[in-house]
């Protein structure tokens, strides 16, 4: 009788440690399981890091080239007018002259209305672009090229000009693939 008695706790012992393994158990995979999801948003959260921080790079590496480009411009430009100023009558060299040093005052309160004036007209040619994708610019308008900028606030404009530039230019693929899309189904429907 001793030895069934013995028997007994035995099983209830097994049986509870059996109970408390199995809770440990479940406990330990809901945590792995929110490490898991936590792991995959960490994942998920640094890929788009990385490709925010490869589109900056990209918008950084274009604007830089952009300025040299621009530099080199004006540099060719200032190269010409010392060439071709000595042909001048001395009234209109100082003229010139004083045109040139107008020139290089450029202020930041300029520079962002020059900006604005390249984006809105960039934006006009772009809603004619997507309504009349054959038709050339009006009279006086060119399209919108970017200024060298010496300023804080003005690369800040030129880099929300660039964002916006790059969200349209993927608007305007995307509703051209749809269209070219629309275009093939409607030449397999006539076939």
């Amino acid at each position: 009788c001793a030895s069934s008695q013995s028997t007994q706790p035995l099983k209830f012992t097994t049986s509870d440690s059996c109970d408390r393994i199995k809770d440990e158990f479940q406990f330990l995979q809901a945590q792995y399981h929110s490490l898991k999801l936590e792991c995959d948003k960490l994942a998920s959260e640094k890929s788009e890091m990385q490709r925010h921080y490869i589109m900056y790079y990209e918008m950084s590496y274009g604007l830089n080239m952009e300025m040299h480009k621009q530099a080199e411009i004006v540099k060719r430009l200032n190269g010409i007018c010392a060439q071709v100023l000595p042909y001048l009558s001395q009234e209109h060299q100082q003229q010139v002259l004083g045109a040139i040093d107008r020139a290089k005052q450029v202020t930041p309160p300029e520079m962002n209305s020059i900006i604005r004036q390249q984006l809105q007209v960039h934006q006009l040619s772009q809603l004619q672009g997507l309504a009349l994708p054959m038709t050339p610019l009006p009279l006086g308008l060119t399209p919108p090229t970017l200024p060298a900028v010496t300023s804080s606030s003005g690369l800040l404009s030129l880099s929300s000009i660039l964002a916006s530039h790059a969200h349209l230019a993927k608007e305007d693929r995307s509703s051209r693939d749809g269209a070219e899309g629309h275009r093939e189904d409607d030449a397999d429907k006539s076939n």
